[in-house]
């Protein structure tokens, strides 16, 4: 059964985050998946220590389970918590994913995107408990490319680049996080590739009055030259674009203003 983003004709599966309408995890599944709004819905899951947390029970992961095998709808899963090793694969950043990857298991997700813990990137040892983490959160995958390590805002994603060189996971490229730096994005070759890219993640980037940067803006925002050369530079990307902004408003102004762009690059490529 075709969705709204298909019928669009996108090479890429159109993703939201679980948090479009003011509602729970799943009512917000149900009403994506339904509505044909999205290809794929990314979870963002939470749960803070003896406080609020949104992770599925075992009756509603089998719930979104059959919302997906009725609709076609697949699903990204956000890990809460930058991974972080220590001596003994305790770090509570490795504990929550491994609850998270086995009550998703259900769901057959299309990846699992995560971070890396960024507190003393580029000194001594960083790298090599950063590739312990993975190494530990790559024992409870079915496959190697279902986790997809994302670049964030606040290091170089040049740090990332030994990761994805000595482990075969797979790529998630956030464009957003990469304006927020002030960085250009218009050819994929400077950020990996198509090779191995399974998500991409998108959001509008502005400075606020007081000249900060902010991000996960509605893509409205976003200058259509700025968008059209972001949509040509991933020609051929087949994974997961999701648009990773927060609300209904944001979520359906990004989605035209993406689905208009797509239309401008495919009628006049060049």
């Amino acid at each position: 059964m075709a969705t709204r983003s298909q019928l669009a004709d996108t090479p890429f599966r159109l993703g939201s985050t679980s948090y479009v309408y003011e509602a729970d995890l799943l009512s917000n599944v149900e009403r994506l998946a339904t509505e044909r709004v999205v290809d794929d819905i990314e979870l963002v899951l939470f749960e803070v220590e003896n406080g609020p947390g949104n992770f599925p029970d075992p009756a509603t992961a089998q719930t979104m389970a059959g919302v997906a095998a009725a609709t076609g709808v697949t699903f990204t899963v956000h890990l809460p918590l930058d991974l972080r090793h220590d001596r003994d694969d305790e770090h509570p950043s490795l504990r929550l994913a491994r609850r998270v990857i086995e009550i998703t298991r259900p769901l057959d997700p299309f990846a699992y995107v995560f971070h890396l813990d960024g507190t003393d990137v580029g000194r001594p040892g960083w790298r090599d408990q950063a590739l312990r983490a993975v190494e530990t959160a790559l024992r409870w995958v079915a496959s190697p490319e279902l986790l997809a390590l994302e670049n964030l805002e606040n290091y170089d994603p040049a740090h990332l680049e030994p990761i994805y060189a000595a482990l075969p996971v797979s790529r998630a490229l956030d464009i957003g996080h990469l304006w927020k730096q002030g960085r250009r994005f218009n050819n994929l070759k400077d950020w990996g590739g198509l090779e191995r890219l399974r998500a991409v993640h998108l959001h509008g980037c502005a400075e606020d009055a007081a000249g900060r940067r902010e991000d996960h803006l509605s893509l409205a925002r976003t200058a259509p030259a700025q968008l059209d050369a972001t949509l040509r530079a991933l020609a051929g990307f087949r994974g997961a674009l999701t648009l990773e902004v927060f609300g209904e408003a944001d979520f359906f102004a990004s989605r035209e203003a993406l689905l208009q762009s797509y239309n401008r690059v495919s009628s006049c490529p060049a």
